[in-house]
């Protein structure tokens, strides 16, 4: 727990220093919703004023908010994980917080497996436990994570903060303690390590398929898909490496806090490969992309390049020969890579022997969206070691695309018929492609340019019945529009949405991290950005989601808060769970009626009030204003609005639609189903 300096190689203990907390911090350390803190702002002349941020997100200094709360308190129990949290954060610089919390991790691995050791240890001094304790915890740690996985020295100055830690592993589980301190750095430091979706992660795991013995992930980051493969499979024998040594350092504390059999290790596993010659069952990874810098001076007669030497340009297909290079007899790699790999002519010759030789045995096309911040649909490569049996005669190649609700379900249902030895040919899905059908020049595996179309469906019957619903459809459009009149020429007088909070008009909800015991049932779906956009039920999975649940009802509004143009839905249904990114207001409906709320949060007179940023917008419903009107005037405003939300809503099934026509209308044509009027 005191670490090298990186400047001078010294020795240094970090004094504790002041930090800054948001509004959001300070509603954790005190136990209360975020609104609580805005209305404490407004009537303690006394509360502190910002030292920082900006106007709409301030900071406040934590040793001030500290003070503040210990005479405001009134008898409320403040939470000690949160105070905690803030504590280690004034403890050491930003930079060492991560490694205080992987020390402190592998103090409570030391914990799990030496409780009755741990209490004899701490009920000495505080100098008797800062003597005793490196050489225990490296003991122990040196059978799951690594001897270094300890300071060799602890000062006594640390010791109160070892035993607070150890009093919160008793109230919440060693497990759940690490948990909480490991997310947390993660909020302060979202650009430091890149977690896998967990959609994507699932999926992955399910392409491999349960049962196996071993699992390797070459690039790691976080742990979520070596986490999840735990889950799956409890016995199983997991590796893992990644060349940002502090993620690494997380992950092998926190698959050492739930079982015995992990190893991870730091490095770049290109360059220094930390497990040379070891096989495993599976080995599945989400690499870096597009990296120049992957190595290639260094390793152009690397024993690994079994099917080519990668191109500079091609560091993906380096990551492919790397996963097959580790993968036992049998096993099977999953590997999430952007669709450019597949038909760029520097790797043509890498794909063609990954072909012939019997590698690849399935390309798999995400839809857009499914990988967030990506702006192209990402693929996934499924591959298995070669067999002395002879080269499969076909490739799996699936485009779900057209199905984002349920990619994963139809991929894992092609791999596995596939797997079975089943022949398919699902028009614009699926399709089992001859080997011969993609050794050509290029070798471009884009599934998209195997797939065949429907045609049997390309009937003139079916084109006019398409023509039909849209001429309907178009017919219905223009009597959606709300009829409107002058109105007088005094502007609506508008009140601050916070006024209406402080008046109990509506709660304003928003997802935050769950309490022990607030964890939602597994199975509830989970309201998402994507459903409110498409105006959807909810698809989301409650799996593991950690956050405190808020569970939807008929009549609230719900806005995402990031969007291309701000969008606000009234549910008709409920009993789903709030999702991450989204603003929850629940309208009292005898004083608020929601359809009039959700109108004017998104119009334009609220849209000057949220944060631009160049093409999309940052939605702080706070920010937002309205008018007090009475109810019945309110109802009026909110049934213009319910057509308003009608008319996009037909016209974007017209756009579809349309859509959808002239390409049938051209496969027909181009099929021979239909031909031209002369």
């Amino acid at each position: 727990m005191v670490r090298s300096d990186r400047r001078t190689g010294g020795r240094r203990s970090v004094v504790r220093r002041d930090v800054h907390v948001t509004a959001a911090d300070i509603a954790r350390l005190a136990g209360v919703g975020r609104a609580a803190v805005s209305n404490w702002r407004r009537r303690h002349d006394d509360f502190p004023e910002p030292v920082g941020g900006t106007s709409t997100s301030p900071a406040f200094s934590l040793a001030e908010i500290r003070e503040w709360l210990r005479g405001h308190a009134e008898g409320r129990d403040l939470p000690p994980d949160e105070w905690l949290w803030q504590d280690l954060r004034t403890t050491v610089d930003d930079d060492d917080l991560a490694d205080l919390i992987a020390d402190l991790g592998a103090f409570l691995v030391y914990v799990q497996h030496e409780a009755d050791d741990w209490r004899g240890l701490s009920a000495g001094t505080d100098e008797e436990v800062a003597r005793g304790l490196p050489a225990r915890v490296r003991a122990t740690c040196a059978k799951t994570v690594s001897a270094e996985a300890f300071p060799e020295s602890v000062p006594v100055t640390r010791v109160p903060l070892v035993r607070s830690i150890a009093r919160l592993a008793v109230e919440r589980g060693v497990r759940d303690t690490f948990e909480f301190l490991r997310e947390r750095y993660f909020e302060v430091h979202t650009r430091r390590v890149y977690s896998t979706p967990a959609e994507i992660v699932t999926l992955t795991l399910d392409l491999v398929g349960d049962g196996f013995g071993s699992m390797l992930d070459p690039a790691c980051g976080s742990g979520r898909i070596l986490g999840r493969a735990l889950e799956r499979s409890p016995g199983a024998r997991l590796l893992g490496q990644d060349v940002d040594p502090v993620a690494a350092r997380l992950t092998a504390v926190r698959l050492a806090l739930r079982c015995d059999n992990a190893r991870i290790r730091p490095g770049d596993s290109l360059r220094a490969d930390a497990f040379p010659g070891e096989l495993a069952d599976a080995v599945v990874c989400n690499p870096p992309f597009n990296d120049r810098n992957w190595g290639y001076e260094e390793l152009t007669a690397d024993p690994r390049w079994e099917y080519g030497l990668p191109p500079r340009v091609e560091p993906e297909l380096a990551w492919v020969q790397h996963a097959l290079a580790h993968l036992a007899p049998g096993g099977v790699a999953v590997l999430l890579m952007p669709p450019a790999v597949a038909s760029r002519r520097s790797g043509r010759r890498i794909r063609s022997q990954l072909l012939r030789r019997g590698a690849l045995r399935a390309v798999i096309t995400l839809p857009q969206g499914a990988v967030p911040n990506v702006a192209v649909g990402l693929t996934l490569w499924i591959l298995c070691q070669p067999s002395e049996g002879g080269t499969p005669s076909h490739v799996l190649m699936v485009d779900t695309s057209g199905r984002p609700d349920d990619y994963a379900g139809v991929a894992v249902a092609a791999w596995r018929e596939f797997g079975a030895g089943c022949e398919l040919d699902e028009p614009g899905v699926s399709r089992s492609v001859p080997l011969v059908d993609l050794l050509d020049e290029d070798v471009d595996l884009t599934p998209a340019r195997y797939l065949s179309t429907a045609a049997d469906g390309l009937s003139p019957e079916r084109i006019a019945g398409a023509r039909s619903r849209l001429a309907e459809l178009f017919g219905t459009v223009a009597g959606l529009l709300p009829s409107v009149a002058a109105a007088p020429p005094d502007e609506l007088a508008l009140v601050p949405l916070p006024e209406l909070v402080r008046r109990g008009m509506l709660v304003v909800e928003q997802q935050t991290p769950a309490r022990p015991g607030e964890e939602p049932p597994l199975g509830t779906p989970v309201l998402t950005v994507e459903d409110v956009l498409e105006d959807r039920p909810a698809t989301g999975s409650s799996e593991h989601a950690g956050a405190r649940p808020i569970v939807t009802r008929p009549g609230d509004v719900v806005v995402p808060q990031v969007v291309t143009a701000p969008v606000a839905r009234v549910l008709t249904k409920g009993d789903a769970l709030l999702g991450p990114y989204l603003s929850l207001l629940r309208p009292d409906p005898e004083v608020l009626d929601p359809d009039f709320l959700a109108g004017f949060l998104c119009a334009s007179v609220n849209v000057r009030h949220y944060t631009s940023m160049s093409s999309r917008y940052r939605v702080d419903v706070r920010r937002a204003e309205l008018p007090l009107l009475p109810m019945e005037e309110q109802r009026r405003y909110g049934a213009a609005f319910r057509r308003l939300a009608g008319f996009r809503s037909a016209l974007r099934e017209a756009a579809v639609l349309g859509d959808d026509l002239a390409r049938l209308v051209a496969d027909g044509l181009t099929h021979g189903a239909v031909r031209p009027h002369e």
